[in-house]
């Protein structure tokens, strides 16, 4: 596994290549935003270790840059910014992880392994197209469509619809969505999954009183249902 570090303090940089080496991974390291995008053209990574404020661009730049041109290399965000609001922005983007200073080495491997795990799982069924009726979701193409028109989702979002429709009728609590959606120990959790779902709901056209396809379960989580296809036979 071949590893992208970029971070600008270069004692720093060097003790997270020196870790990452010690557990058998190949580590590359760079010093600013626009030098780690010039090592993603020359190479490939399957992981990018991204701090958040380094010279040039910025880790946020450099991620939207990289979901831009369809790079879906997971990236681990590291930070000395802990605010919620930073981490959501920086998952929202299409990051998969976020660390903050000071961390543990040992952890900071942990979470590369957790990332190379989730990114490598094959328990979610082949489907490349769920039809819901009014409701398409075009997983390969990462498109939403309702009522034929397409709706921009942030990453996120389009992730945590997906995880819910994948098992229609299935119950999920929030943490399991925290770890699906965001990334496992993401602090902050219930008021993040619930303001996802308060937008999603928004961006579909779901009321929440009268629900069509995301439905709230009290003091547990939520679930999709797929509502039931009308035979217009029956119609007439």
């Amino acid at each position: 596994m071949r590893i992208l570090v970029c971070e600008d303090q270069k004692d720093l940089n060097k003790i997270i290549t020196k870790h990452l080496t010690a557990e058998g991974y190949s580590a590359d390291s760079c010093y600013d935003g626009q030098e780690a995008l010039d090592f993603m053209d020359m190479a490939d990574y399957d992981a990018v270790i991204l701090d958040v404020m380094i010279p040039k661009k910025d880790g946020f730049a450099v991620l939207r840059e990289m979901r831009s041109v369809k790079n879906a290399t997971p990236v681990l965000f590291l930070t000395a910014r802990d605010s919620i609001e930073d981490r959501v922005r920086g998952l929202d983007l299409g990051g998969n992880d976020y660390l903050i200073k000071p961390f543990s080495p040992r952890e900071l491997v942990a979470r590369v392994r957790a990332l190379f795990r989730r990114a490598h799982q094959a328990d979610e069924p082949a489907v490349e197209v769920l039809d819901f009726g009014d409701l398409a979701i075009d997983i390969s193409g990462h498109k939403i469509l309702v009522e034929g028109k397409e709706v921009d989702l942030t990453a996120s979002e389009f992730k945590l619809l997906t995880t819910l429709a994948r098992h229609p009728g299935r119950v999920y609590n929030r943490m399991e969505l925290v770890e699906k959606v965001l990334g496992y120990d993401f602090e902050g959790y219930e008021r993040t999954i619930d303001s996802h779902v308060k937008n999603l709901r928004a961006k579909l056209g779901d009321d929440p009183k009268k629900p069509k396809w995301l439905y709230t379960v009290h003091g547990v989580g939520y679930r999709f249902e797929a509502p039931a296809k009308t035979d217009k036979s029956d119609e007439k």
